[in-house]
């Protein structure tokens, strides 16, 4: 079985602080945007092997996927077949993307409707917060506000039929490191997560565009300020606002016509060759979403 892992992007991004179990509170708005790894499962005789662009991954320690699939047949109550799963890899790794949680999240999916398809999408989320605090959202998708450690979701209406350019630079972004600088910062601009939700519902892409706001790009060291240019040609190149997804370091600008979204990413991927064009996505149990997929990446 074969499943489409479409990534996603933080329309939202702001901190609340460090809690008491290490993990953060956050307040976020998430979108999931058509640009996706493929995940396809096949029986095997025994245990789990994973492979990417053709290549095993070495046996040692387990994957997310492995680690995935261990917990969800222990919540089905039945032991784990032999699988093997194989990944066709799009979205950049290390780029604020969820790429690797979409790809968890897509097994999720692919070992539900084959094996317990009465399982609650809520229960499937909280298998996958097991694994990482971006897998709820990348199991259900859409447009959402995203709490706590991003387990507590609220589905929003969705954003506006647009273009979406994301432009990823050669370096990746600790985000270990980013948490650590944020800790000991004062945040002095954060999101305006109402007025986001409002200009959601009003179906008002300049009210979303204007209020795109990512905390994490106050504490941005020296290194990373690429990020900035990035931003600032994608608003020279016709976004209507851009912003850095995640903690970084890809940076996605909202275009709302197709000729000029394709026409900046054509001159960006001059210079920073992981660039890409999506289009906004909806929940993934709407299959209907997923047919824009080829056309779109």
């Amino acid at each position: 079985m074969k499943r489409k892992a479409p990534c996603k992007i933080n329309l939202a991004l702001d901190i609340l602080g460090r809690r008491p179990d290490g993990y953060h509170e956050m307040d976020m708005i998430m979108q999931t945007v058509s640009l996706w790894d493929c995940v396809t499962v096949r029986p095997a005789s025994a245990g789990f092997a994973i492979h990417t662009g053709g290549d095993l991954i070495p046996a040692g320690k387990k994957s997310l996927e492995q680690r995935a699939a261990e917990s969800f047949f222990a919540h089905v109550g039945r032991e784990m077949p032999g699988l093997c799963v194989e990944l066709e890899k799009h979205t950049p790794a290390y780029a604020g993307l969820g790429g690797g949680s979409a790809d968890v999240a897509a097994l999720l999916r692919i070992l539900r409707d084959t094996y317990a398809p009465d399982l609650r999408d809520e229960t499937l989320e909280a298998i996958g917060l097991e694994i990482g605090s971006d897998m709820p959202f990348c199991v259900r998708g859409g447009t959402a506000l995203a709490q706590g450690r991003g387990e507590r979701l609220t589905d929003l209406p969705p954003l506006p039929l647009c273009w979406i350019v994301l432009c990823k630079p050669s370096f990746g972004i600790p985000t270990p490191e980013l948490f650590a600088l944020v800790d000991g910062q004062k945040l002095t601009r954060r999101p305006d997560l109402a007025g986001m939700r409002t200009a959601l519902e009003r179906g008002d892409l300049e009210g979303i565009a204007a209020r795109l706001c990512n905390v994490f790009e106050q504490v941005l060291p020296p290194d990373y300020q690429e990020v900035f240019a990035i931003r600032d040609r994608m608003r020279e190149e016709g976004a209507l606002n851009a912003a850095m997804s995640g903690s970084g370091p890809t940076v996605f600008g909202l275009f709302r016509e197709e000729e000029t979204a394709r026409a900046a990413a054509r001159t960006m991927k001059e210079t920073w060759p992981e660039t890409f064009v999506a289009q906004p996505v909806g929940k993934l149990s709407d299959q209907k979403d997923l047919e824009i997929f080829s056309e779109s990446v």
